[in-house]
């Protein structure tokens, strides 16, 4: 079977979900995978080498600005007519299936030449009644036709009710107990962060910021690096994030105390931090600062653990056996 798997490629999340899947389709020789890359420059893109001669296009993505979503750069970024042109050319009928992780290119592609489709990913759990904001029912909307599928395998970290699946999800490495505070929020206003961070007694692991800042002694700087990052989540004492899915589940993985703020106007992530919050699973503040984060810290912040199935080789397998199993059995086989 030939498959043409889109990827979102704004986040690294969707990225890491890519990388696990491209480890699972090892195991199913029978399917040929040919990867797209959308939402991000090309040169932005590190460590690929999982998905081989990989394509991609111009796609969609959203302008972060000092922690907050800006709608009019993210307007102004757009370009349709390049968008439409990549949706027009795109070979889609040479592939017997297009998957789609909120990538719209491929989405659309597939949608317009009426082949076969499937979204694979956090976003798709939300054509389910699941926590989110009430005013969300405009974004409900953006995000049901910017990567439309016929069929979809959506994920979150607990089903309330639905036949979605668990996170993609594994621990790196075994746990430990380090000193460090590992900080990822890249999408913070970076100088009154580490202003915030530069007043507490603690030492942290910084990424997602720029590398060539002036930052007190307790604050080290890392570019981004699989490897290296993986391994200081592994032996942090706790992690503070912004509320994307994908980290967030690999922490749950290694039982560490999480402190979360949700990106201002990024529906997905205030809604991530409602279930967060209902689940009991990470502390939600609405801000990141020296204030928020000696309270959270002497509070004795709860770990929670949670060991996830191996839901990449499930997803192969079940494609591999053409799909011929309904997704609600899958999910209750997962959840169990």
């Amino acid at each position: 079977m030939k498959i043409l798997y889109g990827v979102q490629g704004t986040g690294n999340g969707h990225i890491s979900r890519a990388r696990a899947m491209a480890g699972a389709f090892k195991n199913h020789p029978q399917l040929e995978i040919q990867w797209l890359f959308s939402g991000r420059p090309p040169e932005k893109l590190f460590r690929m080498e999982a998905f081989g001669d990989f394509w991609w296009r111009e796609g969609l993505t959203f302008v972060n600005r000092k922690g907050r979503i800006d709608q009019l750069a993210t307007a102004r970024q757009l370009r349709p007519r390049q968008l439409w042109r990549d949706i027009a050319t795109l070979p889609v009928r040479e592939f017997d299936l297009v998957i789609s992780d909120f990538e719209p290119v491929t989405a659309w592609a597939a949608k317009r030449r009426d082949v076969p489709s499937l979204g694979i990913g956090h976003q798709y759990a939300f054509n389910f009644p699941i926590p989110a904001p009430r005013f969300g029912w405009a974004a409900r909307s953006i995000m049901r036709v910017f990567a439309p599928v016929q069929q979809s395998l959506g994920m979150h970290w607990h089903h309330f009710g639905h036949p979605i699946l668990p996170p993609i999800a594994r621990p790196h490495g075994q746990a430990e107990s380090g000193e460090h505070i590992l900080v990822y929020l890249p999408f913070e206003h970076h100088e009154p962060l580490v202003g915030e961070l530069a007043k507490l007694p603690h030492q942290f692991i910084a990424y997602g910021l720029p590398t060539d800042m002036q930052v007190a002694g307790n604050i080290q700087l890392k570019a981004p690096a699989i490897e290296e990052f993986q391994q200081d989540v592994a032996s942090a004492r706790a992690v503070i994030c912004n509320s994307g899915f994908e980290l967030i589940a690999e922490t749950l993985t290694l039982g560490k105390p999480i402190l979360t703020r949700p990106l201002a106007g990024q529906f997905e992530q205030e809604a991530n931090a409602m279930a967060l919050a209902r689940l009991q699973l990470a502390t939600v503040v609405n801000r990141i600062d020296a204030t928020t984060i000696r309270a959270w810290l002497e509070s004795n912040p709860t770990a929670v653990q949670v060991r996830w199935p191996d839901v990449a080789e499930s997803i192969a397998r079940w494609l591999a056996d053409g799909r011929r199993r309904e997704t609600a059995g899958l999910a209750r086989e997962l959840w169990q």
